[in-house]
């Protein structure tokens, strides 16, 4: 960490706006770095972790709760957790008196040191970067792995060393407030429909993805999937050196699938890494999750054998196609981290058996028709819950894909399923929506679906 940056924020005015985990890390993470700290959050007080307000209390941090500061002027930085949208009225006021608009990830970047390996993509995030954790881990590496898979960046950014690599799944959300942030390493692995109610448009979301390479010198490396349209034109003028993956073809350089095997090829040598019926994830999808941590791990120095026993030995991350349990010939999978149409198209395509399928919650905006099409005959009953179950269901009448359940919740979704479901059966919850409304997050609904599972 520079020295200058930590007298820099010393007696600096921030608000940070947002207190979820990584409002709350920013906070703590702050309060050390000797700056004036003042939060806001649109919850109110009796809504906020006990916890929280009792850490905000003891060290006389002004808090406002459901509420903003009238006066922006007195603030030099604003930190914004994810899920603040960064264009609220407040905030721009802020910014026209000079404020400094910044993300959390921002701001770990400046107080800490440290390489950063940087993950996007709308799909195979979370796989992804737990897996080139697990890579550096067993290769020796001081690895942290952080950012939106529920480590908040700077929650670790000030214990880093200058040796230290931070694995870090990278959201939009997170991209939308960089300035400095400049990974060694990064991946987009894909692009496709989501978080439209944000930022309202594809070309603004692709933008915005794309912002993670902004920083990047030509002795950085970026991982792109040659089979996505936008990505491949994009490598074409990037600075960092581009290294392609596909799982359809065999390419010049970089790493792909040729039949059942992973190639990685360099200018140098064609070097065979592993065959697909040694991992333990299953799917095309996963291959590529797979083809783009070895490349991460490659290209920053990890050795190809310390690579292959690493990827043979990795299991599927929880709530991403999940094998909870069988009751009474009936397979339970727990894909609760299907939070957008695509990634639920995944899901259903991993399934080797007649299923029931629970979709439905949150409503960000998505059109349903193209996951719906994929059932390709596999799915017997579509049972829905949540915000979209309506429009969900509307849609599936329209496409005549298969019949439809509605129920108020997921415990009664479970237990219609263990009703309806035959021996041989899988019942996946993939709900291709997000969790917010019935749940906190997608963690918590793939608990409680494995709760209720359980307790049949």
């Amino acid at each position: 960490m520079s020295n200058s940056m930590i007298s820099d924020m010393k007696d600096k005015k921030v608000l940070i706006v947002g207190m979820g985990k990584s409002g709350k890390a920013a906070a703590q993470a702050m309060v050390k770095l000797g700056a004036d700290v003042c939060v806001q959050d649109s919850k109110k007080e009796e809504e906020v972790d006990p916890q929280l307000r009792v850490f905000l209390k003891d060290r006389n941090i002004k808090c406002y709760w459901n509420d903003q500061p009238k006066d922006m002027s007195v603030f030099d930085m604003l930190i914004l957790s994810p899920g603040v949208p960064p264009r609220l009225d407040f905030i721009d006021e802020a910014k026209k008196h000079g404020a400094e608009i910044i993300g959390e990830l921002e701001i770990a970047y400046r107080v800490g040191k440290g390489n950063y390996v940087a993950i996007t993509g709308t799909n195979g995030k979370t796989t992804t970067t737990t897996l080139v954790g697990e890579i550096y881990k067993a290769a020796g590496k001081k690895t942290y792995v952080v950012g939106n898979i529920g480590v908040a960046v700077i929650s670790k950014a000030l214990s880093t060393e200058e040796d230290s690599w931070l694995i870090t799944e990278t959201s939009s959300f997170q991209l939308e407030t960089i300035e400095e942030f400049a990974p060694k390493v990064s991946a987009i692995l894909n692009i496709t429909e989501d978080h439209l109610n944000r930022h309202h448009t594809m070309e603004e979301y692709i933008r915005v993805k794309e912002l993670i390479v902004k920083n990047q010198t030509a002795d950085d490396f970026c991982i792109l999937n040659y089979e996505d349209p936008v990505l491949r034109e994009f490598g074409q003028n990037v600075t960092p050196k581009v290294v392609y993956f596909s799982s359809v073809r065999k390419l010049e350089e970089g790493i792909y699938l040729d039949g059942d095997q992973i190639i990685l090829k360099t200018y140098e040598e064609e070097i065979p890494l592993v065959h697909t019926g040694e991992l333990k994830l299953l799917g095309q999808h996963n291959f590529e999750n797979v083809m783009a941590a070895s490349a991460m791990a490659y290209y920053a120095g990890v050795p190809v054998e310390s690579i292959r026993k690493s990827i043979c030995e990795f299991t599927a991350v929880e709530h991403r196609i999940e094998y909870v349990t069988e009751k009474n010939g009936v397979a339970y999978y727990n894909d609760s981290k299907g939070t957008n149409p695509d990634a639920a198209i995944k899901g259903i395509q991993a399934m080797n058996r007649p299923t029931l399928l629970i979709g439905g919650g949150y409503d960000k905006g998505s059109s349903y028709d193209e996951w719906l099409n994929a059932f390709d005959g596999k799915v017997r009953y579509l049972v829905l819950i949540g915000q979209t179950r309506d429009k969900i269901k509307e849609a599936a009448e329209r496409l005549g894909v298969c019949p439809c359940i509605l129920c108020e919740n997921l415990e009664e979704a479970v237990k219609v399923c263990a009703e309806k479901a035959n021996p041989g059966d899988a019942v996946l919850l993939s709900p291709a929506c997000a969790s917010w409304g019935q749940f906190d997050n997608y963690e918590q609904r793939g608990d409680m679906f494995k709760e209720y599972v359980r307790n049949l």
